[in-house]
């Protein structure tokens, strides 16, 4: 693990945060040379944390034993110059198991999913991630979103949660996250960290600077390193115009063409890592290959971004 706290690793904005997709082998098996490889070359290319084995991770097709093996793998690629963040969901009982052999992989925290399918009230959630957050010493980022959704109540709550240092929010309702940070900073105020989690989340990443949230998951930065840490820089550098041509020329495009299928938030992805020359392997079921079209204009579009980066050379 690095030596260092994670949020305070987390709350340095040197670059986006990198969410590997796991590689299967021709056989479908996990192939851990090659997401080895992946995540490598993504603390290389300027990641500023690696979260393994989360949703573009893929983490509900993984068995115990292959997200053990892939957080430790993540880890040993990140060689400590980074923190690997691994993903931790289901039920209380199950999400405490994949927390605990997360720990024993070497992860420096956890990014907790939804609970599988329920729809449960705020105290059921609350008393949920509470005891995630104390079943192992790793701290714990809240994802918010699908069936996992809070009040501000809550969020103060979970705020004050010994382990418990963030919230990543999938949501998108900004009215909701507007009073979620006012909450918190009024009535627990202290270091607490917020991340847009939203799929392709540099496109609504301009709104979320506008309520204080710096930091922000990038699918693309899988695929498109140097679009993607372009348009970090632009972001964190105030470079409006650098920032309004990519999302105008790139990530628009991009999140239009994801919309078009479903399971594109990852399925699209993996594709784009394959277009750039590493073999990971195509989704596992229930997800599906995107269409073949589909992955043409994916091509067009990585172009189209590698020459609007170009305009700034």
């Amino acid at each position: 693990m690095t030596p260092a706290p994670l949020a305070a690793r987390l709350s340095i904005p040197s670059g986006p945060l990198f969410f590997p997709v796991t590689a299967y082998g021709p056989d479908g098996t996990v192939d851990l040379d090659v997401f080895r490889l992946h995540v490598r070359r993504g603390v290389e290319a300027g990641a500023a944390a690696v979260f393994a084995c989360c949703g573009t991770g893929e983490f509900h097709a993984l068995t115990p034993e292959e997200f053990q093996a892939c957080v430790r793998a993540a880890v040993e690629a990140a060689e400590g110059r980074v923190p690997v963040v691994a993903g931790a969901g289901y039920g209380t009982a199950l999400a405490v198991h994949y927390a605990r052999l997360a720990e024993r992989a070497g992860a420096d925290g956890l990014l907790a999913l939804p609970p599988y399918l329920v729809r449960a009230p705020q105290h059921g959630l609350l008393r949920h991630y509470r005891d995630l957050a104390a079943a192992t010493g790793l701290p714990v980022i809240v994802y918010q979103r699908d069936n996992a959704l809070f009040t501000p109540d809550t969020v103060v709550e979970l705020a004050r949660v010994d382990g418990i240092i963030g919230l990543k929010d999938g949501l998108g309702d900004l009215d909701l996250m507007q009073r979620i940070v006012s909450a918190q900073r009024t009535e627990a105020p202290g270091d607490f960290l917020y991340f847009n989690g939203l799929p392709t989340a540099e496109l609504t990443q301009p709104a979320y600077r506008g309520l204080g949230v710096t930091l922000y998951s990038s699918a693309v930065f899988c695929f498109a390193p140097d679009v993607a840490l372009a348009c970090h820089r632009a972001l964190h550098t105030g470079d409006e115009a650098t920032v309004r041509r990519l999302l105008d020329g790139f990530y628009r495009p991009f999140a239009e063409l994801r919309a078009q299928g479903a399971g594109y938030a990852v399925s699209l992805v993996k594709a784009g890592v394959r277009l750039r020359g590493l073999d990971v392997g195509e989704v596992r079921p229930p997800l599906a290959e995107p269409a073949e079209d589909h992955v043409k204009q994916l091509a067009q579009l990585i172009e189209r971004g590698q020459a609007l980066i170009e305009e700034d050379m």
